[in-house]
């Protein structure tokens, strides 16, 4: 991969790490926020589905974070861009569209078939 590319990649994958984590901590403080008083059943349902449905999206956002930061660590180590499977050169485009992937096309999509064979 050329280093433009790479420097590319990794100024792009610090940027995303940077805004998820400042999600995380808007989470956080709102999280603390003093509770507020529903005299509606009902009212407070739908405050507590919003905060659970707000908790899913951030525990999802903190999985990206762990492979943010392992991608960060490949391309410190020289291993960014290469599939984990076969060892070949992970493709530009796919790397744009998912800068996180460990496999190239091809082991990802028999990946992907072998699953849906077991049913996963």
């Amino acid at each position: 991969m050329k280093k433009k590319d790479i420097e590319y990649f990794k100024k792009f994958l610090n940027e995303r790490l940077e805004e998820l984590l400042s999600h995380a901590d808007n989470t956080v403080s709102g999280m603390t926020t003093p509770k507020e008083n529903f005299p509606d059943p009902t009212d407070r349902a739908s405050l507590e589905a919003d905060r659970n449905f707000m908790l899913r999206i951030r525990d999802r956002e903190n999985k990206l974070i762990k492979k943010v930061k392992k991608a960060l660590d490949r391309i410190e180590n020289g291993t960014f861009g290469v599939c984990e499977k076969c060892g070949e050169d992970i493709s530009v485009k796919r790397l744009k569209a998912r800068p996180v992937t460990t496999l190239c096309i091809d082991c990802k999509t028999k990946e992907e078939a072998f699953e849906k064979a077991l049913g996963l």
